[in-house]
This record gives structure tokens, sequence and C-alpha cells, in this order.
């Protein structure tokens, strides 16, 4: 299913008239994707310079976002339920716990994460720091 159908059939059902965008997550997407699926994401992470490189505005609450696989496949739609910027160092294990990867612990996530940020930026010919400004993202599964 593509992630116009999705969401078509997603409005059908819910009445809700409200714009959305359509991604996929990095790294693994396969992988977040069924951890959203089966209920245990319920948050995300991302470099905030990559944004203003990329001419992209913050995620804001009340978004809807249609998640896709790595094929482009359209699995289900979240919506945003709450966003915020922390530096790297500072990511709480809250946020971690809500991410569901590995053990679900601050330490699992600092891990993955600085080597995923690290690649990303040096993509972008930036460097990583522990300053380096992270948008946080949590969201519920709708449909």
């Amino acid at each position: 299913m593509t992630g116009p159908e999705l969401w078509a059939e997603f409005t059908a059902k819910t009445g809700v008239t409200a714009e959305y965008d359509a991604w996929a997550f990095g790294g693994d997407p396969d992988g977040l994707a069924a951890l959203v699926l089966a209920g245990v994401k319920t948050a995300t992470a991302s470099a905030f310079p990559l944004y203003a490189l990329e001419g992209d505005s913050l995620p804001e609450a009340g978004e809807y976002s249609v998640i896709l696989d790595s094929r482009g496949t359209a699995l289900c739609v979240i919506r945003t339920t709450r966003v915020y910027v922390a530096p790297f160092r500072k990511v709480s294990p809250d946020h971690a716990w809500r991410e569901g990867e590995g053990d679900r612990s601050l330490a699992h996530w600092r891990a993955v994460h600085r080597d995923f940020f690290t690649g990303e930026l040096a993509e972008a010919g930036l460097p990583f720091g522990e300053d380096l400004p992270v948008v946080c993202e949590e969201f519920e599964r709708v449909f």
C-alpha cells in the first residue's frame, strides 16, 4: 500500500482532514517500523542541524505521519504528541525507553545514536559532539 492509499483509508475512517508527511526511519527502517507496529516504539530522535541544511521545519505536536518501510510500503499512521530539543548528553533515560531499541537503556540509546548521528553529520560535513542538539519526538500510533 502506498502512503496516499493508507492516508485515504485513515481519513475515510476517522474524518481527520490534516496534512501528513510520509517517511521511513533512518538506520533500520524495517526494524524500527516493526517496533512501532508492536507498540514498543513511541519516540524518535534526529539531529537538529540537519533540519536547517535540508530546509525542513521541526515536527510539531499534532502532526501526522505515514510510516514507510525500506521499500516505501506504508505501514501505519502516527500522530506527534510532543517535540523538544535537548543536547545529546542530556537526552533522558525516559526518552531512550520510549524509542524502544535494544534493551531500551540510555547507554544503548547513546551508543547507537552516537554512531548514527556521527555518520549522518559527516555526510553533511558536520562534526558530532556531546552537545549536539537532538530533536526528541514522541508519538502515538493512531492507525
